[in-house]
């Protein structure tokens, strides 16, 4: 019973907020931007340029908060929003390369995390990645994204997306293979 009292006071909350509510509005940042501002980290290494883009994500939110159907999760429409805002922002200030390259080894990535590692950890390797690498990584591995929906949103073709994913799983597996090896002394 308590699950649908709160999905009908989200609705009226953002109502309110559409309607201009100032304190439904912030009620509504209060609530997601630490969420929101942890997705646009996973694309923008730095914090300050991260927050910003949430910041600019969430007027795009409360602009267009008419728009939303509520036939997905509120949090869900939130959450593309700040992905295409983190592509925005990078595209602004050039940090967004891709290596047009349709031919790559089709060989096997394994998946060998330690899971003795922290998730800033985790996020550091992941930024060590040339950018066009990160963001495939990102939206395909993290946010579940489609190649084919990848490529619309980066303007790329599906084999490039394909090609900056296998390449990026292939850096961050040589990368914790060279971690596991320095830190356990093994191969």
């Amino acid at each position: 019973m308590k699950v649908i009292q709160l999905f009908k006071n989200e609705s009226s909350l953002i109502k309110r907020a559409s309607a201009g509510n100032r304190d439904a509005q912030q009620r509504i940042y209060e609530k997601h931007s630490p969420k929101m501002l942890s997705v646009c980290r996973q694309y923008i290494k730095d914090i300050h340029h991260a927050e910003e883009a949430m910041l600019n994500g969430f007027f795009k939110v409360f602009k267009h908060l008419k728009d939303f159907k509520e036939d997905g999760s509120f949090e869900g429409w939130i959450r593309r929003i700040m992905v295409r805002e983190s592509i925005s922002f990078l595209r602004q200030h050039k940090k967004l390369e891709f290596q047009e390259d349709l031919g790559f080894e089709n060989e096997e990535v394994f998946n060998n995390i330690n899971s003795k590692m922290d998730v800033a950890d985790i996020q550091t390797i992941i930024d060590a990645l040339p950018e066009g690498y990160k963001m495939v990584f990102v939206m395909y591995a993290v946010e579940g994204y489609k190649h084919a929906e990848i490529a619309k949103m980066l303007d790329i073709t599906e084999g490039t997306s394909k090609s900056q994913l296998f390449k990026a799983r292939k850096m961050l597996q040589d990368k914790l293979k060279t971690i596991n090896s320095s830190v356990y002394g093994a191969n």
